[in-house]
């Protein structure tokens, strides 16, 4: 079974991203819609061995309004996941 970022909360300018079968050591980055862009600023990795749990990723106050979505990536650099497109105002 395919790996799943399966829901996006944001409050206070902090994400919160429900995830299932993420594997400990997969990492999560915000990318920009609009130009595909990475931001490394907010890059976070599964540090929990369970497959199914929450990561946080507080927003810096650089990341401006628009569209953004985020990929996982598994130990080996290789795309496992994406979440559905969600706006940052």
């Amino acid at each position: 079974m395919k790996p799943v970022i399966s829901s996006i909360e944001i409050e206070n300018r902090v994400i919160v991203a429900k995830y299932h079968r993420l594997m400990v050591g997969a990492k999560v980055v915000l990318v920009e819609k609009a130009s595909d862009r990475h931001l490394p600023e907010t890059v976070t990795r599964v540090a929990s061995r369970v497959p199914v749990g929450a990561l946080r990723i507080r927003l810096p106050d650089a990341i401006k309004p628009g569209t953004y979505f985020l990929k996982a990536f598994n130990g080996h650099g290789e795309q496992a996941a994406q979440s559905v497109d969600f706006e940052i105002g």
